[in-house]
């Protein structure tokens, strides 16, 4: 019965190119034999291709995931109809069938042309039949695409090996190919940061903060969050099962030979747990201080200041200000051929050549006091510290200024003037600030405008006034305006603004006396740090780099 319906619906499919070949079964099957040879061939041959089309739904685009284990068991039955299901519908999708295609002009081809003709999706099944005959018992073996982004654990070992089926079933492989999706997007986005955060129960959003400006990319179901969440958290070796205290960890990406790291948060919020991705700056190790953004002017004094053989540069604003790169682009001035670097980290965004750096190690007890305490030991010129946090890693560092070695460090902190308050209110003896430091540099990072898009802005009559008024030239003063290059916002890029504070011998002897300088700072400090940074972020505007709006939002 089985045979008689596969051979009905294949005569009525093909319209009866068939009918010989079955007919010359029928003569056969009457004969002496109690079977029909080429019906039997025939339906070997249909077993065979039903068991080989069976393997190839698993790899076919066209197929959903969620469909794939239905497919499969379809194609056991009736595979060569879906076959050709599959061969319509992928041929009706490049435009093979129907309508016109365009050709190397962007212009339609004519009906009567070679590329005009539409092609016959039957014509390449020859070498499909080829191919199943040849690989007909051969297991094809499985590559790894160069271009695919994956995710590994601190050990090395992958995220799907992590959940302990290479392959997958159907619903992880959907949640681990879209934790890929998000964070591979998110790279190609430049963003420097991903977080997923509850809406409310049913609903999550996904965020990345690009050029410092957070963007709502896509929204996900609750379920599939909060399983994108686990993947996450599994491949940054943190307890899935804990969604109520806050975690931490760290994740690293690879795509052919190029990597890149990433630190993971977790905390519990209303409505579930919320995600915080850092994305760290690889490239950071090859920036110069002209790559940063650092005018020439400014660029002298801080090269003056590395020049020397002691003294501390400390590096300070919010976070995410590109304090990290700053400081990396600062340790590419020195010839570390013939200096001995030493770094503290936590962690290490970028790998230096010819320098020793070190990751902070909470649980193995590796903290920054004690990281610099063994380097003290291990005859450096220069030390690096990632940042400074506490009384002790400051009068460390400190010290070893004082000692004859060069110090390089960063301080979560609004201004200058602010930086040196937070030294004296961690406890910091104010006789050995005024001795230790050398130079104090706050900045932050304003948006370059999109070159593709940008025009010139239309600016009120009491500002061109008060422009006119103050000698400036109006003329390259441009407004962002938004494109696809620039995602809509207009702005593609950031550079660095800076305000430097030399440590003269006059501000020595005065935070010397800790007594009279720190009124002086709070009032003076503040508003001459503030007006030095405006006016760097001024210049940008009237060189049409920046917009007064991005000068407002970054400076006030």
């Amino acid at each position: 019965m089985f045979v008689m319906f596969v051979s009905s619906a294949i005569q009525s499919l093909v319209g009866g190119s068939l009918g010989p070949l079955l007919a010359q079964a029928s003569v056969l099957g009457s004969g002496e034999l109690p079977f029909s040879p080429v019906k039997l061939v025939f339906v070997l041959g249909w077993f065979c291709f039903c068991l080989y089309l069976v393997q190839r739904v698993d790899d076919n685009p066209l197929v959903p995931v969620k469909y794939r284990s239905t497919v499969q068991v379809a194609s056991l039955l009736v595979g060569p109809l879906i076959f050709l299901g599959l061969r319509l519908m992928d041929a009706t999708r490049s435009g093979k069938l129907g309508g016109s295609s365009l050709n190397a002009a962007g212009k339609p081809n004519g009906p009567g042309g070679a590329s005009g003709r539409a092609k016959n999706p039957w014509a390449d099944l020859v070498p499909r039949a080829k191919s199943f005959l040849t690989n007909l018992f051969k297991r094809p073996a499985k590559t790894v695409d160069a271009a695919k982004l994956q995710l590994f654990d601190a050990s090395g070992t992958e995220l799907s090996q992590i959940y302990g089926h290479g392959d997958g079933r159907t619903a992880s492989r959907h949640i681990l190919d879209l934790t890929v999706q998000i964070i591979d997007n998110a790279l190609q986005q430049r963003a420097s940061d991903i977080l997923i955060d509850p809406i409310d129960q049913s609903l999550y959003a996904v965020r990345l903060r690009i050029d410092g400006a957070l963007r709502t990319v896509r929204q996900l179901p609750g379920e599939t969050s909060r399983s994108v969440i686990n993947s996450v958290k599994a491949v940054s070796s943190m307890d899935i099962s804990e969604r109520r205290r806050p975690q931490d960890g760290a994740f690293t990406a690879k795509r052919g030979e190029v990597k890149t790291s990433f630190r993971v948060a977790t905390a519990g919020a209303l409505n579930g747990e919320k995600l915080s991705v850092r994305v760290l700056n690889q490239n950071a190790g090859g920036f110069t201080l002209a790559d940063v953004g650092i005018p020439e002017h400014q660029r002298a004094a801080i090269v003056n200041a590395l020049g020397k053989p002691s003294g501390t540069v400390l590096v300070c604003g919010p976070t995410g200000s590109g304090k990290t790169t700053t400081l990396y682009s600062m340790l590419n001035q020195i010839d570390r051929m013939t200096h001995n670097v030493i770094t503290v980290e936590d962690p290490i965004e970028a790998h230096l050549k010819d320098c020793s750096q070190i990751e902070i190690n909470a649980k193995a007890d590796i903290t920054f006091a004690k990281a610099l305490r063994s380097i003290l030991r291990q005859d450096p010129d220069v030390i690096c510290v990632g940042e400074i946090r506490d009384e002790e890693t400051a009068s460390i560092a400190l010290r070893a200024a004082q000692t004859g070695h060069l110090v390089l460090a960063t301080i979560h902190c609004d201004s200058n003037a602010t930086a040196l308050i937070r030294l004296l209110d961690l406890g910091v003896s104010p006789l050995l600030l005024s001795s230790g430091l050398s130079l104090l540099v706050s900045q932050r990072l304003i948006r370059k405008l999109c070159e593709q898009c940008k025009k010139p802005a239309q600016l009120s009559p009491n500002m061109l006034e008060q422009f006119h008024k103050s000698g400036i030239d109006t003329e390259n003063i441009s407004a962002a305006v938004g494109c696809d290059y620039c995602g809509g916002t207009g702005y593609y890029g950031r550079m660095a603004i800076c305000d430097l504070l030399p440590i003269s011998n006059e501000l020595r002897a005065e935070i010397a006396s800790s007594g009279t300088i720190m009124n002086k700072l709070r009032t003076d400090g503040e508003k001459k740090g503030k007006a030095t940074l405006k006016s760097e972020a001024l210049r940008y505007v009237i060189e049409g780099l920046t917009t007064l709006e991005e000068l407002r939002r970054v400076v006030g």
